[in-house]
């Protein structure tokens, strides 16, 4: 029997995100969006009392628009938290409030958010915009490599966490060439250039503490590149801290620069090393693609929707490849003469034409395009791989393949 392939763990990330993206998105047009953070513990009780004293409150402002909008989101969260009877293991959070649309008009939305991470205090926040900053951390991947790129003219510190490379700190070095003269003179310059490269080092060194320190227990570990042999000369004698150094990746890794493309040479150099992290998994899949597309009968690869579409009604998808980029959306749109039709569409409060008789159409129903595909991997016991746009394999597959494309079991004719 078939095992069942669990795509939920890459579902609720992103779920989490995008609610998180549309969240903080909106404005509201006075202090009436409301932002309440309910830790694991807290008594549901306590929590509708303290929002029907925020009610009593809100009685008293000025604007009655501003007192109706304010009052009618406190009431839709008294009316959601009396569905639950004790609070979840990580706490919940609820925004909710009035948010314009087109025109003068309004619309009040709602999210209940299952963190994924626990909630550690009690927060109620009314205000022109939902308070997301204990929530925003939450959607960074906490293990990352620190990254170092060395050579005596400039270093960069910077961090891998998930897909996504930072640039920390840059310096560019003091130390002057080598001194070609001979005689007393060169002695008493080799000397100066050996004192500037010194304190050069240290100085990179300081910055090193300064980035990674404080974060040291969630460091997979240190990688360090550049060209030539500074970056042995760099730690062998030892100017990083001695729990730094504990974390250093060996051997080290050649890389032609110094500078933001030195990092990411060093990312892609350390592969090899770099087995567990988010990026790894994207890149590997994406080269298994590439490797596939470029065999002369194209492989067991698929892209564009219409193709990826039709292999995994036929249930040769293995696995589907989707750019996170994607912000399309799947509807059914229904005309007079009553023909249905299932299109992808930028927008899906635009107006569509039926394809078949070209008469304006309905949209009858609308979800997220990239729902959609989770729906059919779930479907067609598929797996599915969400490429983000940071590299760029995850640019390509954007911008040449539309944002989709797919592993096949078996070879589509």
């Amino acid at each position: 029997m078939e095992t069942a392939i669990d795509n939920s763990v890459s579902k609720a990330r992103y779920d989490f995100k995008k609610a998180m993206d549309e969240i903080r998105g909106y404005r509201g047009k006075g202090t009436e969006l409301i932002s309440v953070y309910i830790p694991f513990g807290k008594l549901v009780s306590d929590v509708m009392a303290y929002l029907r004293n925020e009610e009593s409150a809100a009685s008293n402002i000025k604007s009655k628009t501003t007192m109706k909008n304010v009052t009618g989101a406190i009431e839709s969260v008294a009316a959601r938290l009396k569905t639950f009877d004790k609070i979840p293991e990580n706490g919940i959070v609820i925004f909710c409030g009035e948010v314009p649309r087109a025109g003068d008009q309004t619309k009040m939305v709602q999210y209940v958010i299952n963190p994924p991470e626990a909630i550690t205090a009690f927060l109620y926040r009314c205000d022109a915009q939902f308070f997301t900053e204990p929530l925003d951390g939450m959607l960074v991947d906490k293990r990352y490599y620190g990254l170092i790129v060395i050579d005596r003219k400039e270093a960069t510190i910077g961090m891998l966490a998930g897909t996504r490379i930072k640039v920390l700190k840059h310096y560019d070095s003091l130390v002057p060439s080598k001194h070609h003269q001979g005689g007393q003179s060169s002695v008493r310059f080799e000397r100066l250039i050996e004192i500037a490269a010194h304190e050069f080092f240290k100085k990179v060194a300081d910055g090193c503490t300064t980035c990674f320190l404080d974060s040291i227990l969630d460091m997979e570990g240190i990688l360090v590149g550049g060209p030539g042999m500074t970056k042995d000369f760099f730690i062998n004698n030892e100017y990083l801290h001695h729990e730094l150094l504990k974390k250093v990746v060996r051997p080290f890794f050649d890389t032609g620069y110094t500078d933001e493309s030195g990092l990411k040479e060093l990312v892609e150099a350390a592969q090899g090393v770099i087995v567990d992290m988010q990026i790894t998994s994207e890149r590997d899949m994406m080269q298994r693609l590439f490797k596939e597309i470029r065999k002369e009968d194209g492989g067991l690869s698929a892209y564009g929707e219409d193709m990826v579409r039709k292999c995994a009604e036929m249930g040769a998808v293995d696995t589907f490849l989707i750019s996170s980029k994607l912000k399309k959306y799947r509807i059914k749109a229904v005309c007079p003469n009553g023909h249905e039709t299932m299109m992808t569409v930028d927008d899906p409060d635009a107006p569509v034409k039926c394809p078949e008789c070209g008469f304006g159409a309905k949209v009858a129903e609308s979800k997220d395009l990239i729902d959609d595909f989770f729906e059919m991997s779930e479907l067609y016991n598929s797996s599915i791989q969400l490429i983000s746009g940071d590299s760029e394999e995850g640019e390509m597959l954007y911008r040449a393949f539309g944002g989709i494309a797919a592993l096949l079991r078996y070879k589509v004719g």
